[in-house]
């Protein structure tokens, strides 16, 4: 990924020195186990792990002959080990190390990105109790419906990351697994004790079956988590994108003192960052479908998935915690205009009122269709005269015979709407307040 996208940690994560590092870490773990059985002379194992070290511009090197990065890597560490390099990958093929050491880069990844949904996650939830109770007009199809909270919809958004949090840990724990298994899986050339010892010493599990590779549908299954958390960001970007238009102006991105929104028009004041995690979240999409096509290898492995994951691991991880770490600092700077949100709830004259009516011409024995037709029939002279809503009712006398003028007052309420915001806080948060 592009340094514009990439934060420290997970670019650690993913540059040449961890890769080689974890390569090694698993090369070592199998001098490990080898030498638990026998294999390995105690004294070689030492010298082994004293010794072997590498240099990135020294694998570049050796690669430009060999064209193959792991015999070029394995070629490196024995320049420094000497003869006890004989013992180094010994029974394995390239990927027992390819796939346990990008299962552990994943596993890294993963937990920075973890810890980035929960911080999410706490600055939803301020905000949910913060604007619990101020009213926002809720819309459907773009158009005004009926009111709602602006708490509440930082309330479905920690709902749903709190959803994607579990996505993530189940998608980790079906990522954390190496093979040590040769080159076919079937423990030719290395024992199963191998793989049981050198998973367990990285902190992986060893996977019960595999080819020459792990299964991608353990890789689909962690890169279609990631574009569906990318999903909920683009979601919430895209409502705050719609309350930063000009004619709602409900809520807005932070605008830094000296921010410039324009080259041409000193004036404007654009959701930039927003958009930009919008944008990411395409790119998060596209890596869950070359994840799928991954799935499919020949027999029992081809290299056609090798040269996407060298692109997509690294990216996938670093664009997501990239947006989320972008999205809380978005949510806890956010521009709150709750004047405008009280004056966008009365653009429609009280519109918003007509199922309240509706149901109490219902409950007053007008047969639905009927009650329907006489709302409707009032609420379109409202749409066209741009008139107010209650007052067009009192004039109608087929409603005014049904309902009284007090009844009629008393559906225009907007406590009527956002009567259960608390039951709802304590569905989501668990907490009684």
């Amino acid at each position: 990924m592009i340094e514009r996208y990439t934060r420290k940690e997970l670019g650690r994560i993913w540059s040449d020195e961890n890769r080689y590092q974890k390569w090694m870490d698993v090369e070592i773990a199998v001098c490990e186990a080898w030498e638990r059985l026998g294999s390995i002379p105690r004294e070689s194992l030492e010298h082994i792990k004293r010794s072997a070290t590498f240099s990135v511009s020294r694998i570049e090197e050796i690669e430009e002959i060999t064209r193959h990065d792991v015999i070029a890597f394995i070629s490196c560490l024995a320049e420094h080990v000497g003869d006890d390099a004989r013992y180094i990958h010994m029974g394995l093929t390239s990927s027992d190390v390819l796939d346990t050491a990008y299962a552990l880069q994943l596993k890294e990844s993963s937990l920075i990105i973890t810890d980035d949904i929960r911080a999410l996650m706490a600055c939803l939830k301020k905000k949910a109790f913060e604007y619990k109770h101020t009213p926002i007009m809720g819309r459907s199809h773009g158009i005004h419906a009926e009111p709602t909270t602006f708490g509440l919809k930082f309330a479905l958004w920690f709902a749903e990351m709190e959803r994607n949090l579990k996505r993530l840990e189940d998608a980790l724990e079906v990522i954390s697994y190496g093979k040590i298994s040769g080159a076919v899986g079937t423990f030719a050339n290395v024992p199963p004790e191998v793989e049981a010892f050198a998973c367990e010493r990285l902190g992986l599990k060893a996977a019960p079956i595999s080819t020459q590779v792990l299964q991608r549908d353990r890789h689909a299954q962690f890169f279609a988590t990631c574009a569906i958390i990318g999903a909920t960001i683009e979601k919430i970007a895209t409502e705050i994108r719609h309350l930063q238009r000009t004619e709602v102006l409900e809520a807005m991105e932070p605008f830094g003192t000296g921010q410039k929104g324009s080259s041409a028009m000193p004036h404007k004041k654009n959701p930039i960052l927003s958009e930009n995690i919008t944008g990411l979240s395409r790119l998060l999409r596209g890596y869950c479908v070359a994840a799928l096509e991954n799935v499919a290898l020949w027999h029992e492995r081809d290299i056609s998935h090798s040269s996407a994951e060298r692109v997509m691991g690294p990216d996938a991880t670093t664009i997501l915690d990239f947006s989320l770490v972008r999205l809380s600092s978005i949510i806890e700077g956010l521009v709150v205009f709750p004047e405008n949100m009280l004056r966008n709830i009365d653009l429609t004259g009280g519109l918003w009122h007509s199922q309240g009516v509706l149901l109490a011409l219902v409950d007053k024995g007008l047969a639905r269709d009927e009650a329907y037709r006489l709302v409707q029939r009032t609420a379109l002279e409202v749409w066209e005269t741009r008139g107010d809503f209650k007052d067009h009712l009192k004039k109608d006398p087929d409603i005014m015979g049904v309902l009284t003028e007090d009844e009629l007052e008393g559906l225009f309420d907007l406590s009527h709407h956002l009567g259960h915001v608390e039951t709802i806080f304590e569905r989501v948060f668990h907490e009684q307040h």
